[in-house]
This record gives structure tokens, C-alpha cells and sequence, in this order.
């Protein structure tokens, strides 16, 4: 067993574990990007969202909300992050799906990073075109 979310799912590697039902894990993440970042993961492995089932994306997403009310009264944070990387070219590590719970602060510089521009209207008109051909 290669994935090292899998071996902690089996018992086999430790975890600081937060939540946890039959489908899914919550756990700190060992290089937080802030004080109380959590990661979600579904038990059985899939890679990324476009392979996990829509089954077990709800599954997941209620324990993400679930764990977000316990960073939330807990730690009391301005506002949470949740984030989400498919494939290494967006950040994915881990190549088991699992979600990012991010407690923020204000001034807290954490993923200041990405800097929103304007698209134009032209750009977003063909965009979206293209995914609603997609889309069928």
C-alpha cells in the first residue's frame, strides 16, 4: 500500500485525528498552513474528485462541514478556507482525495499567493460556451 492517506485509514501510520466516521477521516495536517488546518479524506481511496463517486463526495462534504463548526467554535477564526487541489499542476501531494479545512485570520498572510484579474467579457463568453458544449 503505496498512499500514505490509505496506511492511515489501515492504522498503519499515526494521525492526530479530529473526526471520524465509516466513510470519512479528519485529521491535523502535519504542515499546516495555519494553526488547526484540517484534512478530510474518504476511507476508500480514490485519487482525485473527477475519480471519487458522488456518493462519497456528499459523505465527505458533511464531515468537512462537520469539522468546520468544530474549527469554528473552537478555535474561533475570522473565517475558513476550504480548499480542494486535483493533480499536481493545481498543488495536489497526495494522490488520495482529500479536502483542506484552513482557519484564517485577519492579517494572517497565509495563501496570499493568488491575485484575482479581471477577465474580459470575450474571454468569459467563450469559456462558458465551452463548458455548456461540454456539458451536452
Amino acid at each position: 500500500m503505496d498512499c500514505i492517506f490509505c496506511r492511515i485509514v489501515a492504522g498503519n501510520i499515526p494521525c492526530y485525528r479530529v473526526a471520524e466516521n465509516d466513510d470519512s477521516l479528519a485529521f491535523l495536517d502535519i504542515e499546516p498552513a495555519a494553526k488547526g488546518h484540517v484534512l478530510v479524506i474518504p476511507k476508500q481511496h480514490s485519487e482525485n474528485l473527477l475519480d471519487t463517486k458522488p456518493d462519497t463526495l456528499a459523505l465527505v462534504a458533511q464531515m468537512v462541514h462537520h469539522v468546520a463548526h468544530q474549527i469554528d467554535v473552537t478555535l474561533e477564526p475570522d473565517g475558513i478556507n476550504i480548499l480542494q487541489n486535483n493533480r499536481p499542476a493545481a498543488g495536489q501531494v497526495v494522490m488520495h482525495y482529500h479536502v483542506h479545512l484552513i482557519p484564517r485570520w485577519n492579517d494572517d498572510n497565509v495563501m496570499k499567493a493568488w491575485r484575482p484579474k479581471l477577465a474580459t467579457k470575450l474571454d468569459l463568453n467563450e469559456i462558458a460556451a465551452q463548458l455548456r458544449a461540454a456539458a451536452g
